[in-house]
């Protein structure tokens, strides 16, 4: 039996700078998952994984991530993902730096 579909983000990483992106649902790409485009169609899922992959020029690497709405916008639902947006962790600087 099929697995019911969760809702998605899409998200990749920026070509020049490799940070962690999420597309918007005005087709921008935002370093902030909470302005990320919660999927909750499958077949809207695919096809904005489409859009982002079709787009080499901006990012690389684009996949659908699970994520869940909450008051701040969409959250992950996955240790990896909040790792991701948290960004590297050898040493305290880019987005750790900001949040205190």
């Amino acid at each position: 039996m099929p697995r019911e579909f969760t809702p998605k983000v899409v998200t990749a990483n920026a070509l020049l700078e490799g940070d962690v992106v999420y597309q918007t649902a005005d087709d921008r790409w935002s370093r902030h998952l909470s302005e990320a485009e919660l999927i909750t169609d499958e077949a809207l899922a695919k096809l904005r994984l489409a859009q982002a992959e079709g787009q080499p020029e901006l990012v690389v690497g684009a996949y659908l991530a699970d994520a869940k709405p909450s008051q701040n916008g969409p959250q992950p639902t996955h240790f990896r993902e909040e790792f991701r947006r948290t960004g590297p962790s050898n040493y305290h600087h880019g987005k750790q730096a900001e949040v205190n």
